[in-house]
Formats: structure tokens, C-alpha cells, sequence
């Protein structure tokens, strides 16, 4: 089931059938999870507008839905520290398994949400099979495949996550469709992108028989040499090992900068495009209809948040954006689409760079590169996309430099831990960015609410995110204390590690 030397032949050449429906089902698992991500990110605001009765755009809808992104980081933390050390301890394709049941149940059940409450906990259960995923994935690919098509498999299952991302937007828009068509009753579309995301557990019945442990994990076993104890014990072997512990060090570090990138700054950016692109298509509307909504959000405004005065204007303002909102939230809905579906291709790209990349410069020259991109073009979209058109070009340009790192995170996270070590390794590196991640999401919500107190919209989520990309330096100073793994197999223990 698994070929450890390289060949000269091109990689795709080099895996058997078995290697092959390994990948398929280590990137269906990872496919999904990204699905479910996206179909979260595309209908939270929905979700959280129609549970709290607010407009989509109201600063308290958007700033609970940092806090609910928050909840759902920690979950996928969480999810990913367990499962990275049981699947060590009781196997790579029994935990995947696992992780695939509990993320598309919790999410089907996310459909029954009736408050903002329960919806919270309903994704912070589903972050808990969400984060188990990666680390599980990665690991079957890298001790299955051949070492000569370790790289380029392990990349090409980052740049597949796309097709997960991008078929959430489609879901969306399918979605969108049936609710103008009011074959679904509007203002519950929401609902119905759940249940989508809870068709994986299908795939479960047609893999949990074939699906094998890796060789390299299966005499380990027999061997006796699995971590013994509770399932902190893979972290405590870990932390013994000088050596397993500087690489735990910088794999959590490198691969925190990205994450945090992602989901406490790049996240936000659809927060963004709603108040850009809606006052876009609003100064197209006519001036009859517009000018009395601008007078009286001018007037709200001036009333003090939290009052019962001010929630009873917020609502009256709700009803006067009625008849606006259905001329410019289809076309709205549309754009935002469009940008996401923009920006995935554009990751696509960035991930299939960076892969090259990093196979013939090095890995630490690829995320170097990799982190400067995504500092100076994250920065540079928040500050000046001002309309739709400025999106379509802008959002594959964060793409590719926010997510390209994403695919090195694949390939060299592995290459950093030995067989019996290697799943908790790899999940706490790419996990414990989602607890600094949710840190970052309430900080975020927290500065746009400074920042919102002297500047309308969309000044404050400009703000709040371009300060938040001081944290790419954190990888770039990391890149030079990384270990080089290029042209190395993969490491196991020896003597005098520790």
C-alpha cells in the first residue's frame, strides 16, 4: 500500500490504484470539510440576521459574527488536537472516518438553529470534526503514496480545496435562486446550505471498508511503538525530543500566521464588499427611493446604541430598506459571489505555485515569498477595493497570496514529525493557529467597534484589518529558524534525537 522510494518517472505515474483511491478520499474528506467552511462563511450573516431580527449589515449581526467565528475556531482547535492524537494512537482512517460524521451531522443540525445561541454551539460541535480532518488527511496521503509524488499529491489536495469552496458558492447561488423563486420561503435560505453540507456522511458508507491504515503505521502497531497512555501521551513524546520540539515550535508558528491570516483578516473581507458593494448599487437606485433611507440612517445613527429608543428605530429603518433591499441585495448577492468564486481561482493558482515553488526552491523560500504576498496584498485590497469591479481583480490577487501558503502547510508540516508522531504534530501546527485565529476574530470585532465609534462604514473594517496584518511578520521571522526538508525523506526517530 505504500512505495517509500522516489522514481524518476512523473509523479502521477508512480501511484497504484490503491494510492489513488487513498487520495480520493483523504481530498473528498478535505473537500467537504472546505464545503463546510465556505457554506458557513457565505451564511453567517444571513443566518445570524434572520435568528436576531437585524439587518445583514447592522454592526451587531457583523460583529456577533466574529464571536460565532470565533466559537467555531476553538471547536476546530479542539477537534484538531484530539483527533491529530488519536489518529496516532488508533489509526489515520478510523479517525477520518470519525471526523467526517461528526462535521456533517452538526452542521445538518444547524438547519434547527431558532437562536443565535444555539446556532454558536451548533458550529463550535461541528469545528470539532471540522479541525480532526486536515492532520488525518495529510498524513494517510503522506505515508501512502510514494516519497517521489509526496509533494505534488500533498499539494494538489490543497488546490482541490477549492472545488470545495467554490462549490459552496454555487450551492449559494442555488440556494439564492429557489429562495427568489420562493420555492423556499425568503429569509430561510440559510437553513437549506446546512443541509447540504451534511451529504458527507453519505460518503462514509462506501469508504469505511476499503479505506486502510498506512504500512508504516500498521508496524509500528505490531511493533509495539504507538504513543502509550492518554491521548496526551503523543504530546508528551513530542515535547521530550529536542528535535520534535523546535519543529513542533515552527510548524505552529508558520502555519498560525497563515490561519490567522485567513480567518481573522481575509475572512472578513465579504463584511467588507457588503457595505462597498451595497452602497455602490445603492447610489444607482433612484432618488426618490434612496433619499429617505439616507435620511433616516442619519437620523439612527445619532441614537444611542443599546437603548430601547434604538432598537425600535433600528427596526423601523429595517422596514424602510424593504423596497431598496429588494433592488440591490440580488445584485449584491450576485457580485459577492462572483468575488468569492474570483478568489478561489486565484487560490487555486497561488497553491499550485507555491507547490512548485517549494519542490524546486525550498520550502522556507516559498513561504517567505508566500508571507510577503499575502502582507502586502491583503493590506492592499482592504484599503482600496471600492466598488465590485475592484473586487473582481483584487480578491484572486489576495487569493492566491492569502491561501498559497495553505498548500506548503500540506507538504511540509509532515515532513516534520516521524510515523508514530506524525498526526498530533501535524494538527497541532495547522490547529493551534484556529485558538489565536478566534483570539484574533473577537480583537477584530473589538477594534472595528473603536473604529466605528469616529468612522462609518467601510471605514472600520478597513482599519481593523489592515493593523491585523502585522501578523504576517510572525512567519517571515520564523522562516529563518525552519529546518529544510526539500529532497529529504521523510523523518524518523533516531538515535540521540532527544
Amino acid at each position: 500500500m505504500s512505495a517509500p522510494s522516489s522514481s524518476s518517472a512523473p509523479w502521477w505515474r508512480q501511484l497504484t490504484g490503491y494510492h489513488w483511491f487513498v487520495f480520493a478520499v483523504a481530498s473528498a474528506a478535505w473537500f467537504f470539510d472546505c464545503l463546510d467552511q465556505r457554506l458557513f462563511s457565505l451564511a453567517r450573516n444571513p443566518a445570524l440576521a434572520s435568528l436576531m431580527n437585524l439587518p445583514a449589515g447592522h454592526i451587531d449581526v457583523q460583529n456577533f459574527g466574529k464571536v460565532v467565528t470565533a466559537c467555531f475556531l476553538i471547536g476546530w482547535g479542539v477537534g484538531g488536537m484530539i483527533f491529530g492524537s488519536l489518529g496516532d494512537k488508533f489509526g489515520r482512517a478510523k479517525m477520518l472516518t470519525l471526523t467526517i460524521l461528526i462535521y456533517s451531522v452538526f452542521t445538518g443540525l444547524s438547519f434547527f438553529s431558532r437562536t443565535a445561541v444555539d446556532f454558536t454551539i451548533f458550529r463550535f460541535l461541528t469545528g470539532l470534526g471540522v479541525g480532526g480532518v486536515f492532520g488525518l488527511a495529510v498524513a494517510l496521503i503522506a505515508e501512502t503514496v510514494p516519497s517521489g509524488a509526496r509533494v505534488q499529491s500533498l499539494g494538489l489536495l490543497q488546490v482541490l480545496s477549492t472545488v470545495g469552496n467554490v462549490s459552496a458558492v454555487f450551492a449559494k447561488m442555488g440556494v439564492d435562486a429557489l429562495e427568489a423563486a420562493k420555492v423556499i420561503e425568503p429569509g430561510r435560505g440559510w437553513r437549506w446550505m446546512f443541509l447540504v453540507g451534511a451529504l458527507p456522511a453519505l460518503m462514509v458508507i462506501f469508504t469505511r471498508k476499503y479505506l486502510k491504515e498506512p504500512d508504516s503505521w500498521l508496524h509500528l502497531k505490531a511493533a509495539g511503538r504507538l504513543p502509550k497512555g492518554s491521548i496526551f501521551a503523543p504530546y508528551r513524546d513530542l515535547l521530550a525530543s529536542v528535535r520534535w520540539r523546535k519543529n513542533l515550535a515552527v510548524g505552529a508558528l508558520i502555519a498560525s500566521t497563515g490561519v490567522i491570516g485567513l480567518w481573522a483578516i481575509g475572512e472578513y473581507a465579504v463584511d467588507l464588499q457588503s457595505a462597498v458593494f451595497k452602497s455602490h448599487y445603492e447610489a444607482q437606485a433612484p432618488a426618490e427611493m434612496l433619499a429617505p433611507v439616507q435620511l433616516k440612517r442619519a437620523a439612527v445613527a445619532q441614537i444611542p446604541a443599546g437603548t430601547a429608543e434604538r432598537k425600535a428605530a433600528d427596526a423601523e429603518l429595517k422596514k424602510m430598506e424593504a423596497p431598496l433591499d429588494a433592488i440591490t441585495k440580488p445584485q449584491v448577492d450576485w457580485s459577492k459571489n462572483l468575488a468569492y468564486f474570483l478568489n478561489m481561482l486565484g487560490a487555486a493558482v497561488g497553491m499550485w505555485l507555491f507547490t512548485r515553488l517549494a519542490k524546486f526552491a525550498g520550502r522556507r523560500v516559498a513561504f517567505f515569498v508566500g508571507f510577503s504576498c499575502a502582507l502586502v496584498a491583503t493590506a492592499f485590497v482592504y484599503w482600496k477595493m471600492n466598488s465590485p469591479q475592484d473586487a473582481y481583480w483584487m480578491m484572486p490577487l489576495m487569493g492566491a497570496a492569502q491561501l498559497g501558503p495553505f498548500a506548503g502547510f500540506a507538504i511540509y508540516l509532515p515532513e516534520l514529525f516521524p510515523s508514530r508522531l506524525r498526526s498530533t504534530g501535524t494538527s497541532f501546527c495547522y490547529n493551534l493557529g484556529r485558538f489565536a485565529a478566534a483570539a484574533g476574530s473577537f480583537y477584530s470585532s473589538e477594534l472595528t467597534k473603536v473604529f466605528a465609534k469616529t468612522h462609518a462604514a467601510p471605514l472600520p473594517y478597513r482599519y481593523s484589518a489592515i493593523a491585523m496584518c502585522a501578523i504576517f511578520f510572525v512567519g517571515l521571522v520564523t522562516v529563518f529558524f525552519a529546518p529544510e526538508t526539500k529532497g529529504q525523506p521523510l523523518p524518523e526517530e533516531e538515535a540521540g534525537a532527544v
